[in-house]
C-alpha cells in the first residue's frame, strides 16, 4: 500500500483545512494510507478527509502518548522525540502534500526534497521541487503517477 503524507500546520485557516480535508479524502479514495503528524490543524483535516473516505490514517506523535492523537488516526505512533518526528514521517511517506504551514512545515519539506519525494505544494512554501497545486484531487492524482512510475 503507498502512502501519502498530509503536512502543514497544527493551527490553520478554514479555508487550508477544507483543502486538507479534500486532499485526505482523495488519497483514501486512491487506495492508499495517510500519515502526518496525528495532532491538529492540517493534520487533523487530512485525517478527518481519508476516514470519511473509508481510508487508514497513520499519526506519528512527538510525544509518548498515544491519546495525542487527534480522533481520526487510526494507527497513533507516540515517538517521544518531539519535532524529529517531521523525519519519520517523510520517511514513511512515498510522496507528500504540504498545506499551508509554517517551520515545521518547511522541515518537513526540505526532508522530502533532499529524500527525493515527489511533493506538491497547496498554498505553502514556493520551493523549487514543490508541484504548486490548487485541487486536492489533482495533487494526490499526479503524486500516485510519480509514484507508481518510480516503482
Amino acid at each position: 500500500m503507498k502512502v501519502i503524507a498530509v503536512i502543514g500546520g497544527s493551527s490553520v485557516s478554514p479555508k487550508y483545512y477544507e483543502l486538507a480535508r479534500q486532499a485526505g479524502g482523495a488519497i483514501a479514495e486512491c487506495g492508499c494510507a495517510l500519515v502526518c503528524g496525528g495532532l491538529s490543524g492540517v493534520m487533523e483535516a487530512g485525517a478527518k478527509g481519508a476516514k470519511e473516505k473509508g481510508g487508514m490514517t497513520i499519526g506519528i506523535l512527538p510525544g509518548k502518548n498515544k491519546s495525542d492523537a487527534n480522533r481520526y488516526i487510526d494507527v497513533a505512533v507516540p515517538t517521544g522525540i518531539g519535532e524529529a518526528r517531521n523525519f519519520v514521517i517523510i520517511n514513511m511517506a512515498d510522496a507528500v502534500i504540504a498545506v499551508d504551514g509554517k517551520e515545521g512545515t518547511l522541515s518537513e519539506i526540505a526532508f522530502a526534497l533532499k529524500s527525493k519525494k515527489p511533493i506538491a505544494g497547496i498554498g505553502t512554501y514556493d520551493i523549487r521541487g514543490i508541484m504548486k497545486e490548487t485541487s486536492p484531487k489533482e495533487a494526490v492524482k499526479k503524486l500516485i503517477k510519480m509514484v507508481e512510475v518510480k516503482n
